[in-house]
């Protein structure tokens, strides 16, 4: 069945935008009668009835609300750099939403290739994916962070930096440090890994320092495996 973003939904009636509607007559060629899905992000899953099927305003009615649809029983945090190549990261979003995370924060670090972002590009990226993969909820995409701040920011739940400065990574694996269940924030560095410096000043702020496997990863790859990682180790 369908599913539309409706983010602002809050009563039984609501009226698609403008964007959601066009696709839902124009496109899908849906009318009055037929049943379409609603999520808002948040958790709640609707299923909802077309009373109005017109392509600049089309309204529906709420049939049936679902809470809590597709919640993890765990709370995952990525903080990563932006790539050079903002394709890049987009990819690693849309693949994270689709398998499972909370939160997405990008930072900036001595090594960092972009110091710029735009949130909304990637927010585009996010609800598109949470479409595809039928979640209720949206991974949160904060601003960009200074590396300083974000490892002094409070956190309940296990702290991790991924990276490989030494030749052999000597440190344990994700998979080997992580308990089923436990909500978990893991800084992936950019291309050119965090620098000695900023290693110690995480694990200063009570980070673990982990590794991702035996080769060395893309940032959004080592993002990548990370949230597959947890996700396989919680089912």
């Amino acid at each position: 069945m369908h599913l539309f973003y409706t983010p602002d939904i809050k009563e039984t009636t609501y009226t698609l935008n403008e964007q959601e509607s066009k696709h839902c007559i124009k496109v899908l060629r849906l009318n009055e009668g037929d049943k379409i899905n609603l999520i808002d992000g948040i958790g709640n899953f609707y299923l909802a009835e077309i009373t109005h099927p017109h392509q600049k305003k089309c309204k529906v009615k709420v049939v049936e609300k679902t809470e809590n649809y597709s919640k993890l029983h765990y709370n995952l945090t990525i903080a990563i750099a932006p790539t050079k190549n903002n394709d890049r990261l987009e990819w690693f979003c849309e693949k994270a939403t689709e398998i499972g995370i909370d939160k997405i924060i990008p930072f900036t670090s001595y090594n960092s290739e972009r110091r710029n972002i735009k949130p909304e590009k990637f927010e585009k990226t996010i609800i598109s994916a949470i479409k595809q993969s039928y979640k209720a909820f949206k991974p949160e995409f904060t601003e960009l962070t200074k590396y300083k701040l974000l490892i002094q920011q409070e956190f309940k739940g296990k702290k991790y930096i991924a990276h490989c400065n030494n030749a052999i990574c000597s440190f344990m694996q994700l998979k080997d440090v992580y308990n089923k269940s436990e909500d978990a924030i893991i800084l992936i560095g950019p291309e050119g890994d965090f620098t000695p410096e900023e290693v110690q000043m995480a694990i200063d702020n009570g980070f673990v320092e982990i590794n991702l496997g035996d080769y060395r990863l893309r940032t959004e790859t080592a993002g990548l495996v990370a949230v597959m990682t947890i996700s396989l180790l919680n089912q």
